[in-house]
């Protein structure tokens, strides 16, 4: 279960990015498979400098972003953190 303050959290800094059950998520859109490719390495190396590591679908033009603390069962501010550097990197999500 996501604690009420890691859910202002995502409210507050996260407004286009979904709770789905225990996950964050949030998508892009790019012109192109290489657009969305790219967008998926950059998101690999933020990924590995914070030591978490998100699910990653990458498709034609599409990148989607799933967070989750597996060890917390859950959304943590892990996720939340990791998901505002990946924000400030691609900038906001298509959704």
């Amino acid at each position: 279960m996501v604690s009420d303050e890691v859910l202002r959290r995502i409210a507050d800094q996260l407004p286009r990015w979904a709770v789905e059950g225990e996950e964050l998520v949030a998508a892009w859109r790019f012109d192109d498979f290489g657009g969305a490719l790219a967008a998926a390495v950059a998101v690999g190396m933020i990924a590995e400098r914070a030591n978490h590591h998100p699910d990653l679908v990458v498709g034609w033009g599409r990148l989607v972003v799933r967070l989750t603390t597996h060890d917390a069962g859950g959304i943590t501010s892990l996720d939340v953190d990791l998901a505002q550097a990946i924000q400030d990197r691609l900038g906001a999500p298509s959704r």
